[in-house]
């Protein structure tokens, strides 16, 4: 007499693992992003961080994202409540996980690998 037992169970796999494999095969092509750029004023690096972002989200998240600029000289809460370090600071919020960006922007390869519009490169072991 045989049970169903004695058949062959798959492995278990970890639950982060599984989580974190589903995280890289999701596809982001149509997530919809919500992102908070902190600004110090308008300064020139904080004015290129909004060129930046506004040209990022135009090129490659148009009409899938929110966008908020916040100035953390006339709303210095939001940056406390953010946890804001260093302006300008971009957060993007959704899709999870929560990402921060500080800097101007302009390095818009890894801007967008961090964002996860593009697929990271692979780095060589």
């Amino acid at each position: 007499m045989t049970k169903d037992t004695d058949k062959q169970k798959p492995p278990i796999q970890s639950s982060t693992e599984a989580f974190e494999q589903a995280l890289l095969e999701k596809d982001h092509e149509h997530d919809h992003y919500i992102l908070r750029l902190y600004v110090a004023g308008l300064t020139p690096n904080s004015q290129r961080a909004i060129d930046n972002v506004k040209n990022i989200c135009e090129t490659y998240l148009l009409g899938r994202y929110e966008l908020e600029i916040i100035d953390i000289y006339q709303q210095p809460i939001f940056a406390k409540e953010g946890q804001i370090v260093a302006a300008p600071t971009l957060v993007k919020e959704l899709p999870l996980p929560l990402r921060k960006f500080i800097g101007d922007l302009s390095q818009t390869d890894k801007i967008l690998a961090g964002l996860e519009i593009i697929k990271k490169p692979q780095q060589p072991e």
